[in-house]
């Protein structure tokens, strides 16, 4: 947690005193959230009285997190990992802002970019032309994203194929792509949502060597991943969410281990039932 108000002052009237640490880029503070599932229904009658009634959805309401607390500093990368179901989607939709917390708060100092699978391009256009639009979103100038485009291909190891239509990209291919535009423009703190699931092994080194990049000029990374390779090479901490709860936080290493240990734990009880 950041020092409170009297620890920083006390810290800037002492000449001697270090620099005061810079704030969290993201601070979670004892939050909860839950979110609906739509149940089918049959009776369009149902569906008309439900826009009658306030605050029914006709879904049923899922906990997803309980009371999880944790900061990520600037300059830092997180990677979040868990079982299917943890809440680490829900997670990255508390951060975003686009699902509200029940209890508890969140804090995000800075822009945020989300990098997730199917998000921001449209398969019709080239892929140059996704990285414009992209681009333009995001707040970069037309001249500034005449410099990158073609870096962004190179990069993404797509020079060849920046200008066919994206429909005819392979699954690694769109991996790339938006992973390599994700990391080029400019974000202050970027949220990557499983969009490295499925890369080769030199193009994740190649990922985390821009992501140090990234980090070395002050800039946020929230990696929420199944790959606990890429957790040892690109992160700073790591987060591991369990039933929505932190079971553990801290080094990459260490959290890591834990949680081998007990996915083969869990999978021995399993095999003894």
């Amino acid at each position: 947690m950041a020092p409170d108000r009297a620890e920083r002052f006390d810290s800037w009237d002492d000449p001697g005193a270090d620099a005061p640490a810079a704030p969290p880029s993201i601070e979670v503070n004892h939050v909860s959230a839950s979110y609906h599932i739509r149940l089918d229904t049959d009776s369009m009658r149902d569906d008309v009285r439900r826009l009658f009634r306030r605050g029914d959805t006709g879904g049923r309401l899922i906990p997803a997190l309980r009371d999880v607390s944790f900061d990520v500093r600037k300059g830092s990368v997180l990677a979040v990992i868990g079982r299917n179901g943890a809440g680490k989607s829900t997670l990255c939709r508390v951060i975003l802002g686009t699902l509200p917390p029940e209890e508890g708060k969140v804090v995000v100092r800075g822009r945020i970019n989300l990098l997730a699978p199917g998000i921001g391009f449209s398969p019709s256009l080239t892929g140059r032309e996704n990285i414009l639009l992209g681009g333009l979103a995001s707040g970069l100038s037309p001249e500034r994203l005449a410099e990158v485009t073609d870096e962004i291909g190179e990069f993404a190891q797509l020079s060849t194929y920046l200008d066919l239509p994206m429909h005819s990209y392979s699954a690694g291919m769109l991996m790339r792509l938006a992973s390599s535009v994700a990391v080029f423009l400019d974000p202050e703190i970027l949220l990557i949502d499983e969009a490295l699931t499925g890369g080769d092994a030199a193009f994740t080194e190649h990922i985390a060597e821009r992501t140090a990049q990234l980090t070395g000029e002050g800039r946020t990374i929230v990696i929420v991943t199944h790959g606990l390779s890429s957790v040892k090479t690109m992160a700073t901490d790591a987060l591991w969410l369990h039933q929505g709860r932190v079971a553990e936080f801290g080094d990459p290493d260490e959290v890591v281990d834990k949680y081998m240990r007990y996915c083969r734990i869990e999978s021995l009880d399993m095999s003894d039932v």
